[in-house]
């Protein structure tokens, strides 16, 4: 096993390769995130995505190399850990916001603090600081079904945000809004990411989202793109001596 990653990664990958149901998703993937940093990963459907925010997130095992989280390995989890990990120290949007119907908006970003062992008065204050923060406090005690997309999907970024975790991982979370909500959204995420020294790893594929972003990656057929290769070795590497090989996004590094 190599070294660990540098302190300031708070996320780094080696030579990911994942594949689903014997289809290659992930090619050799190499990436580093760091502490604060607003980072997205653009690419077309289909173009492994979703799939690598899978496995910096310990949603999914990777097939070959390894991920680490704040200087920890990832990779070498089993399935309870990284449910662990999941639970206690990354939250999550998707595409579709996935609220408990039958919670109001209030408690529907309360429920992670509360799983997480906070008292009822700690976390229904974080809920109702977090729906305001995002100009939606009027929804609180309404149920999802009452709500336009837009207000269910900013409420379930209040729900990632409120427990403060060290990252927070988001794909494609504006793909069923218009451009103007679109907007709204990623400019309230990427806000409230920096304003509390959030970690956010962003996949869209729509590259004008991207300009949110501290800094973006490309993906596509499960690889890098060359100069997102070349960014993320800067990123991940250092002075560390590097080959990126032509045509694939293999990435060796010197060790740390």
């Amino acid at each position: 096993m190599s070294a660990a990653p540098p302190d300031n990664d708070v996320l780094w990958a080696r030579g990911i390769v994942k594949s689903h149901h014997g289809t290659p998703a992930l090619r050799g993937v190499s990436l580093g995130v760091q502490v604060g940093e607003v980072l997205a990963v653009t690419g077309p459907r289909g173009s492994g995505k979703s799939t690598l925010l899978g496995c910096l997130s310990a949603l999914l095992p990777v097939d070959e190399g390894e991920v680490w989280f704040n200087s920890s390995p990832v990779h070498t989890l089993g399935r309870a850990g990284r449910a662990r990990l999941r639970r206690d120290r990354f939250g999550f949007v998707g595409s579709q916001p996935h609220l408990v119907p039958e919670l109001t908006a209030r408690e529907n970003v309360a429920l992670p603090l509360l799983l997480a062992g906070a008292g009822n008065r700690a976390a229904y204050t974080a809920a109702d600081e977090w729906l305001e923060r995002l100009d939606i406090g009027d929804t609180a005690r309404l149920r999802p079904e009452r709500l336009v997309q837009s207000q269910r999907q900013r409420i379930a970024v209040a729900r990632a945000l409120a427990p403060l975790p060290p990252v927070v991982f988001a794909d494609d979370p504006t793909a069923p809004l218009h451009r103007e909500a679109a907007d709204q959204v990623l400019r309230i995420l990427s806000s409230a990411a920096r304003s509390h020294q959030l970690t956010l790893v962003l996949a869209t594929h729509d590259p004008e989202l991207a300009r949110y972003a501290d800094r973006s990656v490309a993906l596509a057929d499960g690889r890098l793109t060359p100069s997102a290769a070349a960014t993320a070795v800067a990123a991940t590497a250092g002075p560390a001596a590097v080959t990126a090989t032509a045509g694939s996004t293999a990435v060796s590094a010197s060790p740390r």
